[in-house]
């Protein structure tokens, strides 16, 4: 299983999430951080070479 870091938008910690297929991306989900459990959307999209990557907002942004 791929994983990609983010960093929480509300503690500024960071940690793994597992990564969706290419084919399904992009896509947004929403999750909780795992130090804060505060919630957040995570993006992820390719990143032009075929690879996906994430990056997470606070659910109010």
């Amino acid at each position: 299983m791929d994983t990609c870091p983010v960093t929480c938008p509300t503690c500024f910690e960071e940690f793994l999430v597992a990564l969706p297929p290419l084919e399904e991306t992009p896509c947004d989900i929403d999750y909780d951080c795992e130090v804060c459990c505060r919630p957040m959307f995570i993006s992820f999209s390719d990143d032009g070479d075929g690879e996906v990557g994430g990056f997470a907002r606070g659910i109010h942004d």
